[in-house]
């Protein structure tokens, strides 16, 4: 089969579906469970939000790369499971959770924390309780600020998916380093990375018009 655009594009696309879902069930978790994470690591209790802390420093601290393979290969070292294709899928989804709701926590922090206390106080005199406070008041304008760093976790997110090949687990760059090899043509790397641009680019027009509506004070 001739080396041409179309052709890789085509053997691509299965990788591109594994990429896509690792993307879109890493953010349908590890966005509300970095909320959980803030909670905890703002948390009033203290021996909670050091043991917090000390987790978020060292997902944050170490390479995603080595978090999946302490994923992928704990259960078989701490309790002899078997690794199996199907456990190989879920570590790769449990390990970008993990470390993403580690960084979406902080930037959720940094979020809340530039809220002026004199909401909080004009809540209290209305006579709002701390949840609604959180959910009608804090959460709105927190969501705002928070969400230009939240679209540059997102854009490094589909670039990250490429690591999934660390446990053997065949999304689209993997692919295309296999198709690479076997036809002794760079195209295919080219192609896939014209793929993560597209994505990136669809990603960042979405945030961007998300952005544009949550700007009402404009």
């Amino acid at each position: 089969m001739p080396v041409t655009l179309l052709n890789v594009s085509l053997q691509l696309l299965e990788g591109l579906g594994k990429t896509l879902l690792i993307f879109f069930l890493t953010l349908l978790f590890s966005l509300p469970l970095g909320l959980f994470v803030c909670f905890g690591r703002q948390s009033k209790f203290k021996p909670l939000s050091y043991i917090i802390r000390f987790f978020i420093a060292i997902l944050r601290g170490t390479p995603l790369m080595l978090q999946l393979l302490v994923v992928f290969f704990g259960p078989y070292y701490l309790f002899g499971c078997k690794l199996t294709f199907a456990w190989r899928f879920i570590a790769i989804i449990i390990g970008f959770v993990i470390n993403y709701s580690a960084y979406f926590a902080e930037i959720y922090r940094a979020g809340i924390e530039s809220i002026p206390v004199g909401q909080y106080e004009a809540a209290e005199v209305l006579g709002y309780t701390k949840n609604q406070t959180f959910m009608k008041i804090i959460l709105p304008q927190m969501v705002k600020r928070v969400l230009p760093p939240v679209t540059n976790e997102v854009i490094t997110l589909i670039k990250d998916t490429s690591l999934a090949f660390v446990v053997a687990y065949a999304e689209m760059f993997t692919n295309a380093k296999q198709i690479a090899a076997a036809q002794t043509s760079l195209l295919p790397l080219f192609t896939a990375g014209l793929f993560y641009f597209i994505l990136n680019a669809i990603v960042a027009w979405g945030m961007d018009k998300f952005e544009k509506k949550l700007a009402y004070y404009q």
